[in-house]
């Protein structure tokens, strides 16, 4: 690329190959899949991470504007919320897995009925913990990537527990840090305000190659809905988790 096609704002790259200051590959619509085999990521763990924030002009509007305009450099701030602090939406997101092994066996990874599952046994994926507060370090779930040939496929979704459908007013992104290789970054950025679950990626075992698809597809539903998309067949019912 020449260096003048830098300069014009209406020109882009042919390739989005990732963001090279941070070391990453962002999955878009238009480049959703990435390989770990190619990357050389097939041993170790490999560690996917939610994370999300508020702001505080998704929840209050525009109606604040009148107070920036006296501090015009406040304009080019935005007021970054945690999910704790008392707001008008409270929104709990929830990081899980579903798993379908290669000796037939399916489930389900989630903090929904703490079902955390087993990092040195099948299924070989463990969810670190349960964020309520879309605290910095958000929700963790790991996969032993030393089990890989027992692992046939694996649909990584987010839901919203029980409170007020709020997709499109968190800044929600899921990070997938291989054991080897560039992080893997996923935005839930697109618009579904009545959503209250996420299909955000797969993986799958394609003739022993690792693959990693962004899928990103919200629904109106839960679990269930999101097990007849992807045809894992499995049965459900209604979950609870303990108090805080």
């Amino acid at each position: 690329m020449a260096f003048w096609d830098n300069l014009w704002p209406g020109r882009e790259a042919q390739f989005e190959s990732g963001n090279a200051a941070t070391n990453s590959i962002v999955l878009s619509r238009r480049h959703a899949t990435v390989s770990l085999t190619k990357q050389g990521a097939l041993t170790g763990n490999l560690r996917v991470n939610l994370s999300w924030r508020m702001r505080t002009s998704d929840i209050e509007g525009r109606s604040s504007q009148s107070g920036r305009l006296l501090r015009p450099l406040k304009l080019f701030k935005p007021e970054v919320v945690q999910a704790h602090t008392q707001g008008v939406v409270n929104v709990d997101l929830d990081l899980g897995c579903m798993y379908e092994l290669t000796d037939g066996s399916k489930g389900v990874v989630q903090p929904l009925g703490n079902l955390i599952g087993d990092l040195n046994g099948p299924p070989y994926i463990r969810l670190s913990g349960d964020d309520r507060f879309g605290a910095p370090s958000g929700e963790t779930v790991y996969v032993n990537l030393d089990h890989r040939e027992q692992i046939k496929r694996l649909l990584f979704f987010v839901y919203i527990y029980d409170q007020t459908p709020a997709f499109d007013r968190t800044h929600a992104k899921v990070t997938l840090y291989p054991g080897n290789g560039p992080r893997i970054e996923i935005e839930l950025d697109e618009r579904a305000p009545e959503a209250r679950s996420c299909a955000v990626f797969t993986v799958e075992n394609i003739k022993d190659e690792l693959i990693v698809r962004r899928e990103v597809k919200f629904v109106y539903g839960f679990q269930s809905e999101l097990d007849r998309l992807y045809g894992y067949g499995m049965q459900w019912g209604r979950g609870y988790k303990s108090r805080a």
